[in-house]
């Protein structure tokens, strides 16, 4: 599988934010987010080829407890079923991070999903379609939530977008607003202090979770964090 960076950091986001972790980032992705963070997990996906026996090596000699499978979308590579296991076999506390529109055979502690919102959509003459139609899997969505324990996590550009979540949250009654958590759209420390502002209250006022998005409030916009 390829792989974009391996590093060790706090999780920056969700319910498990602050808790040191080391992150495996895949490179490539089935969608492109015109706000994509990681673009060189997208947009202009880089990485190095690594077999999961060095992966396992890196596991092993980490320090974190957690491991966070991360992207880009790291669902699309098959060996994250083996590596799933790898890391329940070394006793680590596993999030994989997904836009929820690919499945595989996995196992994990917990599945962050992030469906995208029509917010994501990219002014692109070859993406702006095809992103469109496969940002929204409910279906796949539903089967992943039965599966494994997961949050829904949107990313909120406007105080608008959040009339899309509760619209978007209808397709799926069984899943509590305490499960929900939305954070801003932001990649510099400066746009996630102006979108906290009137997002942390009026997540509080939804009954929705406000997410943290912690590695950029304490570095920036920078890799490896």
């Amino acid at each position: 599988m390829y792989v974009a960076e391996i590093f060790e950091s706090i999780q920056g986001e969700g319910p498990w934010a602050g808790t040191p972790s080391l992150f495996i980032r895949t490179a490539g992705c089935n969608l492109r987010c015109w706000f994509c963070d990681t673009p060189y997990t997208s947009w202009k996906p880089e990485g190095i080829s690594q077999n999961l026996d060095q992966l396992e090596e890196t596991i092993r000699h980490s320090t974190a407890e957690h491991v966070v499978l991360t992207g880009g979308e790291p669902l699309l590579y098959d060996e994250l079923t083996e590596l799933t296991r790898i890391c329940r076999d070394l006793q680590r506390v596993t999030t994989i991070e997904t836009a929820g529109t690919v499945d595989q055979d996995v196992c994990c502690d917990l599945m962050a999903i992030s469906p995208k919102l029509s917010n994501s959509v990219p002014v692109d003459a070859v993406w702006t379609h095809r992103h469109e139609r496969t940002r929204h899997r409910p279906e796949l969505i539903r089967k992943l939530w039965h599966q494994h324990d997961c949050i829904l996590k949107f990313v909120v550009d406007q105080p608008e977008d959040l009339s899309e979540v509760q619209a978007y949250l209808k397709e799926f009654p069984e899943v509590d607003s305490q499960q929900v958590w939305v954070m801003p759209q932001a990649r510099t420390q400066e746009q996630l202090r102006e979108q906290t502002q009137w997002l942390k209250p009026l997540a509080a006022e939804l009954g929705f979770q406000f997410s943290e998005r912690l590695h950029i409030q304490q570095f920036g916009d920078r890799r490896g964090v």
